[in-house]
């Protein structure tokens, strides 16, 4: 079934813009008719996925902001509302891979680094769309968390734990909201074909990339590793009216890994 329009008169969000999945999700968003708001910390590499959104079909608004900052935050906020007038769906997806550390080998500024953007970023994100959400009477929010929330991590150790704290953020935010008509899930992929999705593996110390990624595919039932336009595909059906009743879900995109 077509999904074209589907997001016709509508705005969408999208935080961590500029990495693999969340240019993926704001081209489809783009394709299947929203108004899209792009935001990342690079504002050079959100040109590029602005030029993208634009072949897609419709024009851009793109702010550089600092998730981990409330004042940023209020602003990709302010100037969404001032630009379009609304949030419909809010992809909360900006995140930090850290370091390849253990429990012991972690610093205390790189943790407190991962956990600033991917747990207090993830919290402010939430906080304030809701709050723009509730005065027009609701909305949906995808949070992006990761396998890696699903399971121990402990070769990176603090990506794991803010990935977990992901989960339970979205569970207890789909609680609080939903009487305002606002629904909060989750993605949790496994490795994706990105440059975050490398970094995973070369954290791992392998010499040969593809070689690499031949290994991990063999792990999943499917054969290979995902594609960010596959996660896209995801978060816009649950930000879209088909998912209307789905709130508090938790969805790997893993290719049946989890499955084992």
């Amino acid at each position: 079934m077509s999904t074209e329009g589907r997001f016709q008169g509508q705005v969408a969000v999208v935080t961590g813009a500029a990495g693999g999945i969340g240019g993926a999700t704001a081209q489809r968003f783009a394709e299947d008719g929203a108004d899209v708001v792009l935001v990342d910390l690079d504002g050079t590499a959100l040109e590029e996925i602005a030029a993208r959104v634009e072949r897609a079909g419709t024009n851009p608004h793109v702010v550089t902001a600092d998730v981990s900052s409330p004042n940023s935050v209020e602003d990709y906020v302010s100037q969404a509302l001032d630009k379009f007038g609304r949030i419909d769906a809010f992809f909360n997806n900006a995140g930090v891979l850290g370091p390849w550390r253990n429990l012991f080998e972690y610093s205390e500024e790189d943790f407190d680094h991962v956990m600033s953007v991917n747990v207090k970023g993830v919290w402010l994100g939430m906080k304030s769309v809701a709050e723009a959400m509730m005065k027009n009477g609701g909305g949906a929010i995808v949070n992006t968390a990761s396998v890696a929330g699903l399971s121990g991590t402990p070769t990176v150790f603090a990506y794991g734990a803010s990935k977990h704290a992901v989960v339970g953020m979205t569970k207890s935010a789909a609680l609080s909201l939903g009487s305002h008509d606002i629904r909060v899930n989750a993605v949790c992929p496994a490795i994706i074909d990105t440059p975050m999705g490398e970094a995973v593996l070369r954290g791992g110390n392998p010499d040969d990339i593809d070689a690499a990624k031949d290994r991990v595919s063999e792990m999943y039932p499917l054969g290979r590793i995902g594609q960010p336009e596959e996660v896209a595909a995801l978060v816009t059906y649950l930000c879209s009216s088909d998912a209307s009743f789905i709130t508090g879900g938790i969805y790997p995109v893993d290719g049946g890994s989890r499955a084992r």
